[in-house]
């Protein structure tokens, strides 16, 4: 099917990728941890009345949860195990439950959900670090989704497949189970923790205090430690109350998450971990990065939300099993869509935002991190995005230079895919762009869980097309492929 701009072929493939219902993950299911007038917590309450379970019975309400669960999840009786590992410390001291017992505990402390249930969209597409195996113009590729579930939870899960010569893409079968990850805290550095302390209007005598205690790299642990001590120094004990509270919230909203590398990318969920992000994960945007020094890494930037206000984080990892998760930093690191370069320019990094949430910033940086130099780069113009403009993925390295993908909103809010291109080495100068949409939705694309939306978060170049995943309607995914000499000639 063709696509809307018509100086350049657009050709929908036939891929539709769309939500189901079925791909569960186990998460902690806690009952409300209110006292009750007996003086005990309902998850007291609730281990009483396993505890009072006949043995033999245990067995037989187990054998059904099994009959019922084990095949939907890998390694089902050892999250059964680490369920109960979760709430033993609310049995007496001299109480020890069966093994049968400990997992039937473990059944009524967990939930399935359900990531996809609600929506599945704004796919990004990078080159896969493994191309061994392959055709010599063949390129294998990682499709980041986001999927969205009870609550408009966000998480993040991941296709594969290959491109061949011709455009034509194959994905790879998708697992039938999900794993979220083992998390563990990072090292942190000082100086970034400071600024990010600054931002956040805790930068005063107990924070100080705090980093003064810590050497330049500091792990949990040591913070931890020194925030026990710090209540013992006197401080007014709102201020040291509030003080500790935002560095424990910005702490936490720093992790690694990893999985088993014999996992399959499918299975493998980012699912929120952090306070920052509760409420979801929205809208990563994948780039590989290649350094000056020929090193590789892949970047994303993402929307954390916690149901109250949205930051921008970053997402770091070589292999796509162990991911670092770290709050960006900055005046320009805020608002959403934020997308990296996928190398420096003129030694800085750089990325285009909208933190001002219309328009198309250029911005730039000696650390991946932390994001203070900004200036304006485009406006919204044309009657198809007089709304707000933004980027619909990284900028795409072209022989004529920067491509990046735009998207704007029109009349009745309604999303519509352009595109402009940036000079080479002067990113700020604007070569081209079109002044029409090469994407709007087709009529069989506006229902959905948000009418009128197409969407992308980066596509990539493979011999001569551009291959554009885009969401519709926040409904589902399909691939789209363009002539990059066609998109080009059109910009110029």
């Amino acid at each position: 099917m063709k696509g809307r701009h018509r100086n350049v072929r657009l050709i929908r493939t036939r891929h539709k990728v769309l939500p189901d219902p079925r791909r569960v993950v186990i998460k902690p299911y806690l009952p409300g941890e209110e006292i009750l007038v007996t003086g005990a917590s309902r998850v007291e309450r609730v281990l009483d009345r396993v505890m009072a379970i006949d043995e033999a019975e245990v067995s037989d309400i187990l054998a059904e949860v099994m009959k019922a669960f084990a095949s939907r999840h890998k390694r089902f009786d050892d999250i059964l195990e680490e369920s109960f590992e979760r709430v033993a410390r609310y049995l007496p001291a001299n109480c020890q439950p069966s093994p049968t017992r400990r997992l039937l505990i473990g059944a009524y402390f967990i939930h399935e959900y359900s990531i996809e249930a609600a929506a599945l969209f704004n796919p990004s597409m990078v080159p896969a670090p493994d191309q061994s195996g392959l055709g010599a113009s063949d390129k294998r590729f990682i499709m980041s989704l986001r999927g969205v579930g009870e609550g408009h939870i966000s998480s993040i899960e991941f296709r594969s497949g290959v491109v061949d010569q011709h455009g034509n893409v194959t994905f790879d079968p998708v697992s039938p189970y999900l794993l979220p990850g083992r998390r563990a805290a990072p090292m942190y550095d000082k100086r970034r923790f400071q600024d990010k302390l600054l931002e956040l209007h805790a930068d005063n005598d107990v924070s100080r205090a705090i980093l003064e205690a810590l050497p330049a790299a500091f792990s949990l642990e040591q913070l931890e430690d020194t925030l026990r001590r710090i209540a013992e120094m006197g401080f007014p004990p709102a201020m040291s109350f509030e003080t500790q509270k935002i560095v424990h919230m910005y702490a936490s909203s720093n992790y690694v998450m990893t999985f088993p590398s014999e996992s399959v990318l499918s299975e493998r969920l980012l699912f929120p971990a952090g306070p920052t992000e509760s409420r979801g994960m929205e809208d990563a945007r994948f780039v590989r990065f290649q350094d000056d020094d020929k090193s590789v890494v892949y970047y994303a930037t993402y929307t954390a939300f916690d149901g109250f206000q949205i930051l921008p984080q970053l997402i770091e990892t070589s292999d796509f099993i162990s991911f670092r998760i770290a709050t960006l930093a900055g005046k320009a690191a805020q608002n959403k869509g934020m997308a990296l370069f996928p190398r420096r320019v003129s030694g800085s990094y750089m990325a285009i935002t909208r933190h001002d949430r219309e328009n198309l910033h250029l911005i730039r940086s000696d650390d991946v991190r932390r994001w203070h130099e900004g200036a304006q780069l485009a406006v919204p113009t044309a009657p198809w995005e007089l709304i707000q403009i933004g980027n619909c993925g990284s900028p795409i390295e072209t022989k004529e230079g920067w491509l990046v993908l735009t998207h704007g909103v029109g009349p009745v809010r309604r999303y519509a895919i352009g595109a402009m291109l940036l000079d080479l080495d002067e990113p700020e100068r604007i070569r081209g762009q079109l002044r029409e949409p090469l994407l709007a939705p087709a009529e069989h694309e506006r229902e959905g869980y948000v009418p009128n939306v197409v969407y992308s978060c980066g596509g990539m170049i493979h011999q001569g097309q551009l291959i554009l995943p885009y969401g519709f309607s926040d409904q589902g995914v399909v691939i789209a492929l363009v002539p990059l000499d066609e998109l080009l000639a059109a910009m110029m």
